[in-house]
């Protein structure tokens, strides 16, 4: 079993990071597989709708998106970590998983868990904790919750560091999705299958 976790923060090692170490501690505690990986200071692009994923599997733009998409099959969960900007997640994080998302489409991920966590030197966190969320959502993957919104506070990481119920909350969190994917793996093995999806219907709002 293995989980990647997106560092969305320009700071490598900032407050963000120190909140995923948290959760990727605890997941290794339970002998789950973590990978983490630092999406960079350099612009992201966004998507431009070229549709160019859906005739390849691949975005147009050959970047971390495409690495990520690539390795989809051998991850089971995906937890992403932002600082919180004008009370929403970082431009790179949200450029990040809308392409990602877009590119892999519903059948890449479904079934796969997903959780966000988000730090904040005040407030905000729980907006940008909201925006994250409805990426999994959306795709039918089951969202792993904690004992709090998934939230630090600290301008440093030595201030995180000092939040206790902030990482407590991380702990928590890495608790229950190490659970939860035991529990996948448990009821696979005894024969449970995975949810059977009708085919998608897509309704636009207007009517002739």
């Amino acid at each position: 079993m293995k989980a990647l976790l997106i560092n969305g923060s320009p700071n490598e090692h900032g407050c963000t990071y120190t909140a995923l170490r948290e959760v990727a501690s605890t997941l290794n505690g339970h002998g789950i597989e973590t990978e983490l990986i630092y999406l960079g200071k350099k612009p992201v692009a966004g998507c431009i709708d070229c549709e160019h994923c859906e005739k390849t599997g691949l975005c147009v733009f050959d970047d971390q998106v495409n690495e990520v998409v690539k390795k989809l099959s051998e991850i089971d969960a995906i937890v992403v970590g932002s600082p919180v900007y004008y009370a929403s997640a970082s431009a790179q994080v949200c450029a990040f998983m809308d392409r990602l998302f877009f590119t892999a489409g519903h059948k890449r991920l479904a079934g796969k868990l997903g959780a966000s966590v988000v730090s904040c030197r005040r407030g905000g966190a729980s907006a940008a904790f909201d925006r994250l969320n409805k990426y999994f959502t959306i795709s039918s993957m089951p969202v792993v919750s904690s004992q709090y919104w998934n939230q630090v506070h600290g301008f440093t990481p030595e201030d995180v560091r000092k939040d206790e119920e902030g990482l407590q909350t991380m702990r928590t969190l890495g608790e229950n999705m190490a659970w939860l994917l035991k529990c996948i793996e448990a009821g696979k093995k005894e024969g449970v299958p995975s949810p059977r999806y009708e085919r998608r219907v897509s309704t636009n709002f207007i009517r002739e």
